[in-house]
Parts: C-alpha cells; structure tokens; sequence
C-alpha cells in the first residue's frame, strides 16, 4: 500500500469550542490500531497522557511503537493530525500550512474556527461526512423491510388509515419498522411483546399487528397479546415476521438486491448513531424521573420519537429495554403542524432524532416554543439528539445552542431540554471510543485508502475535505 501519509499525530482531547472543561475525554485511536499503522511504515506520534480518560497508559501506546510527544511538539510538523473532536483555536496556530487534519470538522456549527483553518492552508478532512459508497443493507434489514412491504400490499387498504402496531422490539423489526414509517400511516406505535391486548389503543380506522414469533423446545412462542386478538370480532390484520422468514425470506433478500442496485452513499462511516440514540434515550428518562416532577418510572412513561434513521433506532432499543410501553414513531407527514400536537399532548419523552436538511435549519422547527409554552405538559422532557449551534439550528426552537456535560439541561416553560454536544460521552465513553479508533483505522487502511492521500482516495473521502484540498 502506497503511504502519503507518513508522519501521523495522535492528539489529547482539550478544552474547545466543542469542549467546554474538556470533558471529552476519549483519543481517536488506541493502542492497537496505532500499532497497525507503525506495522506499515507510518511514524505515528501520541500527545502524553492522550488515552488517560479512557484508561489508556502512554506505556500501552510506546509498547506498539509510537512516540510520545507534548501539547505542542504533536501539531508541528505532521503530514496528518488525526483528533476526535475539533481543535482547540490556539493549536490552529501550531501546525504547518499544509498539513491535513483529520477529525469532526462540524464547519457550520462553528464557523469562525473553520475560517481560521481556511486561512491557515490547512487540509480538513471531516470525519462526521465521510459515508459509505455504495450503500450497504445488511440481510436482518431486508428481511423485516420486505415483509413489512408484503404486509401492507396484503392490506389492501389507504395506508394514511392503517394504524400499525409492533409487539416487541429488536434488531429483526427495524427494517420493518423504517419502510412502514416511510410509507406514512396513521400512526406507528411499539409495544412491549408481552403487552396485555386492553393497552393495545386499536384506534378507529384499520389496524394491524406486526410481531415475530418463534419455535422454543418444540412449540410455537407466540405474543400473548396475538392469542386474545384472534378471539375478537374485532380482529386486526395480523402479521408474522417468522412464517415470513421461513416461507419466503431468502428468495425475498435475493430478489431486492438483484433488482435493487445499491445507492451510491449510505451510513456515516465513522459514527456511533445507536450510542447517542441510546445515550439521550436514557438520560431522558432519568431526568423524568429525578428533576422533573412527574417522578416517572420507564414503565409509566409515553415517548415519541421523531424519525426513524440510526439515531432514533438507538433511542426506541434504549426505551424499549428501560421497559417502556409505548413508544409513538413519527415520520414526515406525523410531524408536520397540524398533525404533532396530537403525539406531543401525551407524551412525557420527546426524542428528536429527524434530520433536516442545511437549509432548512433555522427556518423549520418541528417541536416550536408555541409547543412548549401550550401543548406539551409541565415536566415533561424534550431530547434532542441532532444538536447544532445558533449557525447551525436543531428542528427544536427552544435549542438554540447544544449544551454540553458542564450543564446538560435546562428548564423554559415548563418543559426540560437537552441536546448534548456528544451524546456517547454519557456512559458510552470507552465502549464508544474503541469503536471509532477501529472505524479510523478502517478509513485510513481500508477500502477508502485515506493513507494513501486525498488524490487516491475514493468520492467518499474527496466528499469529505471542507478545505484546501491538496
């Protein structure tokens, strides 16, 4: 493998603007990958004390080859800066014109470090805009997303009328739970598998059940829920993801990806989506239950979660495994002004996860101030997990900048809010901080070949530099 890059720092996290007391304590790449890239032939250099906070010694690092070097030595005369989050403003000044930085740029959320980047010569590369290409779907996805296609085509009825409900939770049902919420019915709601059929709401319209069901030691493991259902006159369309498996699973998968070709970008390469789902899922319950005064427990708890991307999948597994029983999943069209209110009146746990796009950031809100000042009840909790800046907005009005570990939350109207400016740092830390330093490596040395320079590299990476490419 050709190398461009041959001298590489590995820098400590600091104070910037992104990391208010230096609470961010994770390195963009441990021990082993660092021993990895010293196997090729980079000279790799680690900033003393950089891996402390995640438990990591400088001796684990010079033991795979690396050389330790201080806060200043690490930016000067580098080919490649690799760091997690943005630089702090007074490292800019340190490193050579020239050199590329490899880290999570976010140049719209923090403009005026991105112009004195620009105006350095420096080369950023950011990490969070780096995707796959070609798009790639694993078999699980499929599977749950063709059948879910299968059973509203059985159907047969207006999808805006159709009430769907999920009994149980787990990673067979999102492909499922995606393309029904793409598919805009009148509502999407997961419940507990062994939900009793009374908390079911088989609102007005048509209904349907979606479960999955299994064979234990010879017998069929069957919702309970799904027995008492088939008694009533009643009785919603009801729909089995196992027998779909077993009849038509891998004709199914096979069929959608030769007619299927894959999109040319997919998932965020370098990310923890599921993590910062899962982190803001949990810390909105705990606030539910510790600050607010509705003193909640999980079990008594109603959510809604705006989208259904890596993120908000992250958040329906966290409430989901918290015990929760009813989680609302809202699409595009359930979002919109008119049609929110009805989620957002009875929810305790609000979840933003919907991504808008650049230009709608500031113009569009989906959760307003006029939601919280009248709409959403006192004490309830509002989670935003795409974040942003005042450069930048979030789909909730009341966020106008991320708050960040020093203060997490805070109260208007009644209502408690949180948008964290880096979600997995709360309770995900190491976990999180070994998978990044594993999905670096990856970029650096694997199909995107970034150590071989941007010239080499794929549109994956070239997409990717915010400035002065080389």
């Amino acid at each position: 493998m050709d190398i461009y890059f041959k001298s590489i720092a590995v820098c400590k996290e600091v104070e910037s603007p992104e990391n208010p007391g230096a609470l961010e304590r994770r390195v963009a790449l441990v021990p082993r990958e660092v021993g990895k890239l010293v196997e090729l032939g980079c000279k790799v250099f680690v900033e003393q004390g950089a891996g402390e906070g995640i438990g990591i010694s400088d001796d684990e690092y010079t033991s795979e080859g690396a050389v330790l070097q201080n806060h200043r030595e690490i930016y000067q005369d580098k080919d490649l800066i690799i760091k997690f989050k943005g630089p702090s403003l007074e490292s800019i000044e340190w490193m050579e014109r020239g050199c590329t930085l490899f880290c999570m740029a976010h140049f719209a959320s923090f403009p005026a470090r991105a112009k004195m980047l620009e105006e350095k010569g420096i080369q950023v590369i950011a990490m969070e805009n780096i995707v796959e290409s070609p798009k790639k779907i694993s078999d699980e996805i499929l599977l749950s997303k063709t059948a879910m296609k299968h059973c509203l085509r059985q159907a047969a009825r207006r999808i805006d009328s159709l009430n769907v409900h999920f009994l149980g939770h787990h990673s067979r049902m999102v492909g499922g739970i995606r393309r029904c919420a793409n598919r805009h019915p009148r509502s999407v709601t997961i419940h507990p598998r062994d939900v009793n059929v009374n908390d079911i709401n088989l609102e007005a319209g048509n209904n349907l059940v979606f479960f999955h069901s299994w064979w234990n030691q010879g017998s069929h493991n069957i919702p309970p829920a799904i027995l008492d259902l088939k008694q009533r006159e009643d009785c919603p369309i009801l729909y089995d993801l196992r027998e779909f498996e077993e009849e038509n699973g891998a004709q199914a998968i096979k069929r959608y990806r030769e007619t299927h070709p894959p999109f040319e970008f997919g998932l965020r390469r370098i990310q923890s989506l599921h993590e910062t789902g899962q982190a803001g899922a949990r810390y909105g319950l705990k606030l539910l239950k510790e600050v607010s005064a509705l003193k909640k427990s999980a079990s008594d708890v109603v959510v809604v979660v705006l989208g259904y991307g890596n993120v908000g999948m992250g958040a329906i597994d966290e409430c989901y495994s918290a015990g929760v029983k009813r989680i609302h999943v809202l699409g595009r069209n359930h979002t919109m002004k008119g049609a929110i209110e009805h989620y957002l009146q009875d929810a305790d746990l609000i979840i933003n996860a919907a991504e808008q796009p650049r230009e709608l950031r500031g113009i569009n809100y989906l959760v307003t101030r006029e939601h919280a000042r009248s709409v959403i009840q006192d004490g309830s909790v509002v989670i935003d997990l795409i974040g942003g800046s005042a450069s930048n907005r979030s789909a909730v009005e009341n966020v106008v900048e991320c708050t960040f570990l020093t203060d997490p939350h805070f109260e208007a109207d009644g209502v408690y809010f949180s948008s964290l400016w880096g979600w997995p740092m709360m309770g995900f830390m190491e976990k999180t901080a070994h998978k990044y330093s594993a999905q670096i490596l990856d970029v650096l040395i694997g199909d995107e070949k970034l150590i071989s320079g941007t010239k080499e590299a794929g549109v994956a990476i070239r997409s990717a530099i915010e400035c002065n490419p080389h």
